[in-house]
């Protein structure tokens, strides 16, 4: 017969009397499990009335035989990208019994991941305060406030992990983590996920199967998803990352280094990080290319000419690295498609991206990237 454990006041467990009964704790609080079925309820029901994102074509010349596509996640809700991410962190949390009524949640984020944070926050009822880089543009930070979030600056990007965790502790809140999480609060096998939807939207197009999807990292978390269910569906898809300057996925990836870090922060919002983070899948990727800050800024001014539409740095570095990738088809004489992301829009940015002063002031200079864009698409020659 089994001896029956005694909790002791340290909070250890022993042998204790032999008293024919069985030990039960039940930490279920009936007010609480309402409050969670509630909040579950909300953010699913968020996802139930989101209709699903465009997938848009960038003009390239007929004859190549090669088609371009952005799929614009500018349209969630709250405008980017991280829309998805942010609702599968709180159903994460939730479901993990993290995130508790009252209690704030708590992001490190450069900006968009905490302005989708903050409106799902709002919507269970939750406080919620983002920690940020003190260069964050000043329009994200309006909508984190805007969605009833608190921003919290550091002067160094590469402290913002820390904060968080001592303010999560101070407040007895949730630091939500999106670095470390991302990749597996994710559903990477369907269930409505991005590469599901790309893969879906493109049946009836003449090349079904791009030969190319090209993301970029901030988390790691949408590339590691794409390029799973790339694997999973047993799809030829090749999966690149586009990474920008001052981040270290690049450098990490190419000498197989985890604990490789950088000393700056990126300028391209949203994405580049200072340190190899845990949700990014270096093994599931095809491909990474370093894309200069320079370059990103003159493809979202090129998308702009193309489609009349305004985009973030972040969509700038991935449609460069797919434009690349267009010119060595081009070059070798292959047929096929190539999908990027539109991440965010460029109303958050136009005192940076757009701004010429801003590019002055960093001592960037557009012009010989925007010379071999326009050469691309002219003569299907790439000259840089």
């Amino acid at each position: 017969m089994t001896t029956p454990q005694q909790i002791h006041p340290d909070g250890t467990a022993g042998p204790g009397p032999d008293t024919g009964r069985t030990l039960d704790v039940d930490r279920s609080d009936a007010a609480y499990r309402t409050w969670l079925k509630e909040a579950v309820r909300k953010v699913q029901a968020d996802a139930n009335r989101s209709a699903d994102t465009h997938l848009l074509r960038f003009p390239l010349p007929e004859h190549w035989g090669i088609d371009l596509y952005l799929k614009d996640e500018s349209t969630h809700p709250t405008g980017s990208l991280k829309h998805r991410l942010a609702r599968s962190l709180f159903l994460y949390g939730l479901c993990n019994g993290w995130i508790r009524p009252g209690r704030p949640v708590i992001e490190a984020s450069s900006g968009s991941t905490a302005v989708s944070e903050a409106y799902f926050a709002k919507l269970i009822g939750v406080p919620f305060i983002a920690v940020m880089p003190r260069t964050t543009s000043a329009e994200k930070c309006r909508l984190i406030e805007f969605h009833g979030g608190r921003c919290h600056f550091v002067d160094d990007s590469r402290k913002m992990y820390e904060e968080s965790a001592r303010l999560a502790a101070e407040t007895g809140g949730h630091y939500m983590d999106q670095f470390t999480y991302a990749e597996r609060a994710t559903d990477w096998r369907g269930n409505n996920n991005i590469a599901e939807s790309v893969f879906r939207q493109l049946r009836l197009e003449r090349y079904p199967e791009p030969a190319w999807i090209v993301a970029t990292a901030g988390t790691g978390g949408t590339s590691a998803t794409i390029a799973r269910y790339v694997h999973y569906m047993q799809h030829d898809t090749r999966v690149c990352v586009a990474d920008p300057e001052n981040s270290c996925f690049f450098e990490g990836w190419t000498t197989g280094e985890p604990g490789v870090t950088c000393e700056s922060g990126s300028r391209i919002e949203g994405i580049g990080r200072p340190r190899m983070e845990p949700s990014f899948v270096p093994g599931a990727v095809d491909r990474m290319m370093k894309v200069p800050d320079a370059a990103s800024v003159a493809a979202v001014r090129a998308l702009e000419r193309a489609i009349g539409r305004k985009a973030g740095g972040s969509t700038g570095t991935g449609l460069w690295s797919a434009l690349k990738i267009v010119a060595e088809m081009v070059a070798e004489g292959r047929t096929g498609s190539v999908v990027t992301l539109l991440c965010d829009p460029g109303d958050r940015y136009l005192d940076k991206y757009y701004s010429d002063a801003w590019l002055a002031g960093q001592g960037l200079d557009i012009t010989p990237y925007t010379a071999a864009i326009d050469s691309l698409l002219a003569t299907g020659e790439w000259r840089i």
